[in-house]
């Protein structure tokens, strides 16, 4: 609750911490006030009206009378410095912001195929992909992120939300039995992430395809389910994991990896990004699986919008009120008899 105006407490220095100036260029009229005052002694003792008294000079500069003939002027001084300070107009501002963002609808599209059980990422190529996918959710607090898994049929695990702990507790107990049917039905993924877009009205719509191998399963060409992502404006991401020829998967009775062939469709993942308007990814380790999740990250930023409110008090006419009523202390001073006697 404010201090009312005539409250001592106007003229603290913590009052005047807080106070901005709507016209900060009257501040500098202070300046002027002492040598408004001093002209204005110089013209009265040069071109006043002097009269004869009988006093002797030693008595005179002695006495308390010499130094009260100084107060009327002192309280007209503080007058209109007051007057000055109400003219720069002291507010206090609060000011306020309000942030929105359209949000970006996401879906994550993972192959939990047996490939992916290959360990040329540590420990192996679906739990590194679990772990940058849990990173980039964490990241995109305001987005909506489905999850769709795919192996010899595709599903969707879970749909567009924004309780992204929901989504973490999927990733975690992911697994590669969670889909009995063998091979990588990469058209029937594209298929399913399309029928979650289909009622989106986000502005931006993305698919983030992770697969290691060929479509191998299903009954929709990747080709023909992309494109039909694209006609619903579907951006798609395609990531393609994993190294080519002899990879290491599992251990042998000596305990060293069994070494098997694997092999890769790298010209049809390239084919789904070109039609989903996206980009292609080849990745081979855990560092450029994460490099690559950020750099998709910055592609899809949200664009943050913000409306500031500023609401400013004036406070001027507290000064103008306190200059007020030292103008009228220094008008009852100066008709005073004993003003009169000590300017005469």
């Amino acid at each position: 609750m404010e201090n009312s105006w005539y409250s001592l407490d106007w003229f603290s220095p913590s009052a005047f911490e807080t106070f901005t100036w709507d016209r900060p260029v009257f501040l500098w009229l202070l300046l002027s006030v002492p040598f408004i005052f001093i002209a204005r002694g110089l013209l009265r003792y040069f071109f006043g009206q002097k009269y004869a008294v009988a006093v002797l000079a030693k008595e005179w500069s002695s006495s308390l009378s010499a130094w009260l003939r100084f107060i009327p002027e002192i309280i007209l001084a503080v007058s209109l410095m007051l007057l000055i300070l109400s003219l720069a107009r002291p507010q206090r501002s609060t000011e306020q912001a309000e942030q929105w963002s359209e949000g970006i609808d996401i879906v994550l599209a993972l192959d939990i195929s047996q490939s992916m059980m290959i360990e040329d990422f540590r420990p192996n190529r679906l739990e590194a992909a679990k772990e940058v996918a849990r990173a980039f959710i964490s990241q995109r607090p305001s987005d909506r992120i489905g999850l769709v898994i795919f192996s010899g049929e595709a599903f969707s695990l879970s749909p567009l939300t924004t309780d992204h702990d929901v989504l973490f507790s999927y990733l975690k107990e992911l697994s590669f039995d969670q889909i009995d049917s063998r091979g990588t039905a990469i058209g029937s993924a594209l298929a399913v992430v399309t029928n979650r877009m289909r009622e989106s009205t986000a502005k931006s719509k993305v698919c983030i395809l992770i697969s290691d191998g060929d479509n191998t399963a299903g009954n929709i060409d990747p080709i023909t389910a992309a494109e039909l992502a694209s006609a619903y404006s579907v951006k798609i991401y395609s990531i393609l994991v994993g190294k080519e020829g002899l990879v290491p998967m599992g251990k042998n009775m000596f305990g060293q990896p069994n070494m098997v062939e694997n092999t890769v469709d790298e010209s049809t993942m390239r084919k789904i990004a070109a039609i989903g308007s996206g980009e292609f990814f080849r990745v081979a380790d855990n560092h450029a699986l994460k490099n690559t999740f950020a750099k998709i990250d910055q592609y899809e930023k949200e664009e943050i919008k913000e409306t500031r409110f500023k609401n400013s008090t004036d406070y001027y006419y507290v000064y103008l009120r306190w200059a007020l009523c030292f103008w009228l202390l220094w008008l009852l001073m100066k008709s005073a008899f004993l003003t009169n006697a000590l300017e005469d």
